[in-house]
């Protein structure tokens, strides 16, 4: 698959009404009765970044260290979004990517980087928008199911009927496709699986479909955003939908077999096509307008976040784009972190950017307001102390 930068902003004509980057005539049905307004701000933060509680959080000062010099740009934090006042905002993508085999003995992940969707679309879909697409498949049992995913999982989607006019039915029949055919050709192990994780962009759009392990994570001036739950057997929800349908889930592994809950292939464990089984392939969605304060995104497999987490890896990935504004860069260093904290697993980083400049430096107002303590809290603070 091709990796091209990002175009200008130059479209198709279009003889009929444009309307969300698609030309209206060429829209079937609309998926959801719901108007994304141009000028739509960003959703608020989710959830808190993830705590590994055997996690070391060590990290170098010559790292972290202050970059003010190479910071020309500065967002204060408490100020309104850029963006809101900007209905004109289009995001640029680029992106880099870096694997490594890791301690075990074969590499069983892949990868697709895609910054031109464009390039790759037939025009008779009426795409008008800008896109991207992105993907990690995190492989097990070999390296069949992973390779086929990677290959196919882009070109079943933009064949599906339902693209572009109902993106989220036409993701969740290719990673449907993607899976039947892993059992019906022979070629391919079929006890072979692998997770699957894809950023598709379209325009501001943003739409993250995952099923696996591993995670997709938004970097918003210098806050990690969640956009993917990993799918682990032992995850209160996978935990209950495999209980209920008669599993176990044995120290931490789905049947005592596989340690994930969500996977394409794995036919041996799946059992007849049309079952309802204890792993299944449905991928969960998370839809995102990007806007100004959304600086770029990091998809990396299970190996990364093992060890890592979302919020530290936000913080190294803006640190080093302040210093070198390099996403291959960035993508390498967050895999040599990983293993110097000995991740036990293959590694994957993608790291994408929306926008071609570094990220701003981030200044924290100053409080003018003193405190102090009064009498009464000074001499019981006297007493607690001295009972130590």
């Amino acid at each position: 698959m091709k990796e091209m930068m990002a175009p200008g902003t130059n479209m198709s004509p279009c003889n009929g009404e444009i309307e969300n980057g698609f030309c209206k005539g060429n829209m079937s049905a609309i998926e959801e009765n719901q108007e994304v307004s141009d000028c739509l701000s960003q959703p608020n933060a989710g959830k808190p970044p993830r705590n590994y509680p055997g996690m070391r959080h060590c990290i170098s000062q010559a790292s972290l260290g202050a970059t003010s010099a190479l910071e020309p740009n500065t967002v204060k934090l408490g100020l309104k979004s850029p963006s809101s006042d900007n209905c004109a905002y289009v995001p640029i993508f680029r992106s880099g990517s870096y694997s490594e085999m890791g301690p075990k003995q074969y590499m069983e992940d892949e990868h697709i980087r895609v910054d031109n969707l464009r390039e790759q679309v037939d025009d008779s879909k009426g795409l008008l928008s800008q896109g991207a697409y992105y993907g990690v498949f995190d492989g097990h049992g070999g390296i069949d199911a992973a390779s086929f995913t990677q290959k196919n999982l882009l070109n079943f989607i933009l064949e599906d009927s339902h693209f572009p006019s109902m993106v989220k039915k036409a993701v969740r029949n290719a990673f449907q496709k993607a899976d039947n055919t892993l059992a019906d050709t022979k070629s391919l192990d079929s006890t072979s699986g692998t997770t699957a994780l894809i950023a598709l962009i379209l325009g501001r759009m943003m739409l993250i479909a995952n099923a696996g392990d591993s995670r997709a994570v938004l970097g918003k001036r210098g806050r990690a955003i969640e956009l993917s739950k990993d799918h682990k057997p032992n995850a209160t929800s996978e935990k209950l939908r495999i209980e209920k349908l008669g599993g176990v889930i044995f120290d931490g592994y789905l049947n005592g077999q596989l340690s994930v809950a969500r996977a394409l292939g794995d036919w041996h464990i799946k059992g007849a096509k049309g079952s309802k089984g204890l792993l299944i392939s449905e991928p969960e969605f998370e839809e995102v307008v990007l806007s100004e304060e959304d600086e770029f995104l990091i998809i990396g497999c299970d190996g990364l976040w093992d060890v890592m987490s979302s919020q530290y890896a936000v913080t190294i990935v803006r640190k080093e784009l302040m210093l070198h504004n390099d996403p291959e860069k960035c993508s390498k260093f967050l895999v040599k972190e990983a293993l110097k904290r000995n991740c036990c697993d293959n590694l994957t980083v993608l790291v994408i950017c929306f926008s071609q400049d570094p990220p701003p430096r981030i200044e924290i107002p100053k409080t003018t307001r003193r405190r102090s303590i009064s009498a009464e809290g000074l001499d019981l603070l006297k007493g607690v102390l001295s009972d130590i």
